[in-house]
């Protein structure tokens, strides 16, 4: 009955999530919102069909696990420590304030000042899901107001440790319990093993490691592999270190991003996170009791208030005041404006030690959705403002006070589109192609799934990404979106068509220049999008015929018109 269960709670959830995402994304708003909603329709505080709320919460707990490892293997330790400076002073100072805030807030309602403390606390975290889910979706990840949104959730996350750690001392059976002083110094030691475990030993064993796996040539070993070492580093750091498998996980992306299977590992290993995030919101709408919002609305309005004003505010405020852009700052705050996963582990805890009662969990649910909900749909008002701002000049003196900033401005500059190329496959043909493009001042990418390929282009100092070309994100970390020509240069190269389908997508007016065995594989690859197909059985028809007709003293343009002729007769059937 139990594996029942868990395919009926996935399926049941999925289809909700997907009717309802379906709906809203039709509607203009996030599909996020769809997603909770369903939660509130499966869960077992509405009529009808009720999932298994303890296993989708188990469900997404991979979710969160998986798209923090994907986070991390797209961020830098350098990254981080470029918004150091920001990042951890206005996560203390956030962190703070809402605690205090929320605090204040349930004393109001009549809550002890020790279950205000653990509530203002739950408050004060922001979803690491919701999160990176709006700003992948508006493509300010890699910008700089996404670094700084990253860099301020890690401090919050290792705020949160030490929250876990530090309640059980402070609110536990006392003649049990761990001095405080001694518990805070057993965390901050934990937290810094880690870190150097995985900065270490991670840096020496997952490379060498990944390069074993990769050698077999094999897909599903790789995927495996990748899947293994982010659930395993990940439930490795909350079992030897005490941290969040989170956090763990996150460490773990970086090792694994800092080597040359960064964009592998993204595009393959990963095709399920999205899946498990959707079950993610669907977890924490099931924990809605829409009751809850009748019994004490006063409770929820306060709450939303420190979440969606208070937590923001500070935010716009520190980054300001260090002198960033506005755009930057305003990014950040509204970014922060939501609470999620990490919320409701500290109001279990707070639960487990007698210090909340369950009213918290009801409000703490209440201001999650409606937070998670209104994130997206404020994070749309940035632009309108930031153009606002722009268009008066006296207020964005005031409210801009930094030097011009490039978001961008590390990242690596490509030449200009057309004077590159893109090549899939470095065999013998790609590695004649290369030569003559650089013979001729053409700078070109290579893509190839052999590691010791890549790292040999890039020792001569020639682009190159390890990675699949099947794989849109590969394309386009090739630089396929601006460049000015892509070639297949493997013959044998399985599913070419769809890798040209791909390239149009992302560029519609790259020329496309693609290699087959055969005659009959042409066709094909033509309706895909190629603008020249070359067919190693009719080249050698055409370099035949060419040869028999010099010998008979046929002229050069004699020759010419013959192969034309012969090549449309091939390749079109005409």
């Amino acid at each position: 009955m139990h594996a029942y269960d868990l395919i009926l709670t996935i399926t049941g959830g999925l289809a909700a999530a997907l009717c309802l995402g379906y709906f809203t994304q039709r509607l203009g708003l996030s599909p996020i919102v769809g997603y909770l909603l369903a939660g509130t329709l499966v869960g077992p505080h509405t009529p009808g069909f009720v999932a298994d709320a303890a296993m989708a919460e188990q469900l997404a707990e991979i979710g969160v696990i998986l798209l923090m490892f994907g986070v991390g293997l797209q961020f830098h330790v350098e990254e981080l420590l470029a918004v150091r400076r920001v990042a951890i002073p206005g996560a203390i100072a956030q962190s703070a304030v809402a605690t205090a805030l929320g605090a204040v807030v349930a004393h109001a309602f009549g809550w002890t000042w020790s279950a205000g403390l653990i509530f203002g606390m739950a408050l004060a975290v922001a979803s690491t899901v919701v999160l990176v889910r709006v700003l992948a979706d508006n493509n300010d990840l890699h910008t700089q107001a996404g670094h700084i949104a990253v860099g301020w959730l890690v401090v919050e996350d290792l705020f949160t440790v030490l929250a876990l750690v530090l309640l059980p001392a402070l609110y536990g059976d006392s003649s049990g319990a761990t001095p405080l002083w001694l518990a805070l110094g057993l965390t901050i030691l934990k937290v810094g093993a880690l870190v150097a475990f995985t900065a270490v030993v991670g840096t020496r064993v997952i490379p060498r490691l990944l390069d074993y796996v990769a050698a077999t040539r094999s897909r599903e070993l790789f995927t495996l592999t990748v899947l293994v070492l982010a659930l395993g580093i990940a439930v490795g750091s909350a079992l030897l270190f005490s941290v969040s498998m989170a956090l763990g996980a996150f460490l773990a992306g970086m090792v694994v991003g800092r080597s040359e299977y960064s964009l592998r590992a993204a595009s393959d290993a990963l095709p399920m996170r999205d899946a498990f995030a959707v079950l993610f919101f669907v977890s924490v709408g099931m924990l809605l009791d829409p009751r809850s919002l009748i019994d004490a609305p006063g409770l929820v309005v306060g709450a939303l208030a420190v979440v969606l004003i208070g937590k923001p505010a500070v935010a716009l405020l520190f980054v300001w005041l260090l002198r960033y852009p506005f755009k930057a700052a305003l990014t950040t705050a509204i970014a922060l404006a939501q609470i999620g996963e990490f919320s409701f582990i500290l109001a279990s805890v707070g639960r487990d030690l007698g210090v909340l009662g369950p009213g918290a969990t009801n409000a703490l649910a209440a201001t999650a959705i409606v937070s998670i909900v209104v994130n997206p749909l404020a994070y749309r008002l940035i632009d309108p403002i930031t153009r606002w701002v722009k268009a008066r000049p006296a207020l964005l003196a005031v409210l801009d006070r930094s030097a011009p900033v490039d978001a961008q401005s590390d990242a690596p500059r490509r030449p200009d589109a057309e004077h590159r190329a893109v090549v899939v496959g470095y065999g013998p043909t790609g590695r004649t192609v290369v030569r003559l493009l650089r013979d001729n001042d053409i700078t070109p990418t290579v893509i190839d799934l052999n590691i010791d390929a890549v790292r040999t282009l890039r020792e001569a100092g020639i682009d190159a990404v390890y990675g699949d070309a099947m794989r849109p994100e590969t394309l386009a970390a090739a630089g396929v979106p601006s460049a000015s020509h892509l070639i297949l240069g493997s013959a044998g190269m399985a599913n070419g068509d769809e890798v040209i389908r791909l390239a149009r997508q992302l560029n519609p007016g790259v020329r496309v220049l693609a290699r087959t065995d055969y005659v009959r594989d042409v066709p094909p690859l033509k309706q895909a999008g190629a603008t020249a197909v070359y067919s190693g059985e009719g080249e050698v028809g055409l370099a035949f015929v060419g040869d028999i007709l010099a010998v008979l003293g046929a002229t050069p343009e004699q020759i010419d018109r013959e192969r034309r002729r012969a090549r449309i007769e091939l390749f079109t059937g005409g």
